[in-house]
């Protein structure tokens, strides 16, 4: 089975927050990360932006990424969330077996 980082920006703390929550509870997600205060300078229609946001970084299953990308942006504020998935080639093996354990679970 594979696991993956998914990256995913959030217009504050809160919207992070709130994100975070979804995907943990709904087991898309086996646990989520927030860095706050980071700042994003990006290209968008038709200039350079610059603000700050937030920064989730979450641990699934590689098998549950699309779905993660999917409710991500069905809860995000953004039109067009940043949110990506990056391949886990490697870690602790108790660690990776735990996140495999943490989602896809069925609802209880």
């Amino acid at each position: 089975m594979g696991q993956s980082l998914i990256y995913i920006t959030a217009a504050s703390r809160d919207e992070a927050l709130i994100l975070a929550r979804h995907l943990v509870e709904e087991r898309l997600v086996a646990c989520a990360n927030i860095l706050d205060g980071a700042t994003s300078l990006y290209w968008w229609e038709g200039k350079v932006q610059e603000d700050r946001e937030a920064v989730l970084i979450a641990k699934t299953r590689s098998a549950q990424a699309d779905a993660v990308v999917a409710r991500v942006k069905a809860l995000h504020s953004y039109s067009c969330p940043c949110v990506i998935a990056l391949p886990i080639i490697g870690g602790n093996p108790e660690f990776l077996a735990w996140i495999d354990g943490q989602t896809g679970l069925p609802e209880r």
